[in-house]
Order: structure tokens, then sequence, then C-alpha cells
């Protein structure tokens, strides 16, 4: 290794991993002048989850680390390295021993929900059509325009509801697995923010804890 050589080291908030070995190259990116130091690194193994040992107790584990720690088993061999971190200070290593695949349980959880979405969300739509009084504001304004009165289901009710329904498809930007724009969808935007808060509380818990992995 030449003399001021840097390393650069970019870790994510949350990794999940499989192994119960845990290599640097699983939860980072490494990049160095010296593509030997990287290939050495990458294989490195800076954690191994123990309860993996035991059958009986082979269940998703989340353990805390500081970047400090990383940096510390990297000075192990290489004493003079520089090393830069452009990723997180501390971070989540997920260790899911048995990542099984969506089956009808699943299914049937997310069916499920579906009902449960649609008429709490329909529920909702005719309270407040009930409340601000929208079948009075049409009868009103189709009288003042047509001259006749509204037998309840008018070009205004029909529009109306197409549009709200269009509204909602354009608004959350899916139509089934097909997104109108790459945009993200608002929830997704909203699901990226609650799993940011997740993860910063449970950083944050295991550090009052003391149960993060950083140096002593």
């Amino acid at each position: 290794m030449s003399a001021g050589e840097t390393l650069y080291l970019k870790t994510a908030q949350n990794t999940i991993v499989t192994d119960r070995h845990v290599k640097l190259s699983d939860i980072a990116k490494l990049e160095c002048a010296d593509p030997a130091i990287v290939r050495q690194l990458k294989q490195k193994k800076i954690y191994t989850f123990e309860d993996a040992m035991n059958p009986r107790k082979q269940k998703p584990v989340m353990k805390v680390f500081s970047v400090l720690k990383i940096i510390e088993q990297i000075h192990e061999e290489y004493p003079g390295l520089t090393i830069s971190n452009e990723g997180e200070s501390d971070f989540i290593i997920e260790y899911l021993p048995n990542p099984q695949k969506p089956g009808w349980v699943d299914a049937v959880k997310t069916t499920v929900l579906c009902i449960i979405i649609f008429f709490g969300a329909a529920f909702t739509i005719m309270a407040f059509n009930n409340d601000v009084g929208v079948t009075d504001v049409f009868s009103k304004f189709y009288q003042q325009v047509t001259g006749s009165a509204s037998d309840g289901v008018t070009e205004l009710e029909i529009c109306y509801s197409v549009g709200m329904a269009l509204g909602i498809l354009i608004f959350f930007n899916h139509v089934g697995h097909k997104k109108i724009t790459p945009d993200p969808t608002p929830i997704q935007v909203e699901m990226r923010k609650y799993e940011q808060d997740i993860d910063t509380a449970f950083i944050e818990n295991a550090e009052r804890k003391g149960h993060s992995i950083d140096v002593s």
C-alpha cells in the first residue's frame, strides 16, 4: 500500500443480510485507488450473528453499528490507511435467517387490507359529502342552469364521480402495477419517511441502552 492512500466507505442506514457471517461487502460500498485493498477488504468479516447457530433461535435480529467500529476493524489490517466515510455514521444490520417468499397468508392479509381501505375510504367520502351538502349544492346548481328540478342523478353527479376517481388515480400516480409518471408515488414517499423514522428511533434507543456496537 502506498503512503497517503484513501479508502472511501459508504454504508446505508439499514442493510438486510441472510448470512450470519457478515462481510464488509455486504453492508458497504468501497472505493480506493489501490484495487488490491478493495478486494481484500470486501472479504473481511466484520460480525457474526451468534444466535443463528441455534436452530431454535433462528429469527430476525437487528444490530446497530457505529461506522467507527468498521474503521477500527479496517485499521487492524491497514493501520496507515486514510478512511473517508461517505455514508451513515450509525447504521442497522438486519439478519433474516430464512427469507420467505410471499405465500397465501400474505395474499389473504393484502386482500383483507384492501377491503378495509376501500370501505373506509368510501365511508369517508360519503360522510364528507353529507357534511358539506354536496347533493343540495348540485341540485340547486342544476336547477339554476337548466331551469328544471334535479332527479338525483344528473350530469353533475356523474362527472363528479368520474372526476373523483380520476383525481385519486392521478394523485397517487398508480394504476395496478403501473405508474403514470416515473415520480415516486405519495405512498412510496410516506413509506420511505416511515422507514427512516423507524430506523432513527431504533438507532437512538440502542445507543441510549448501550446496545450499539461501537468502539470502546
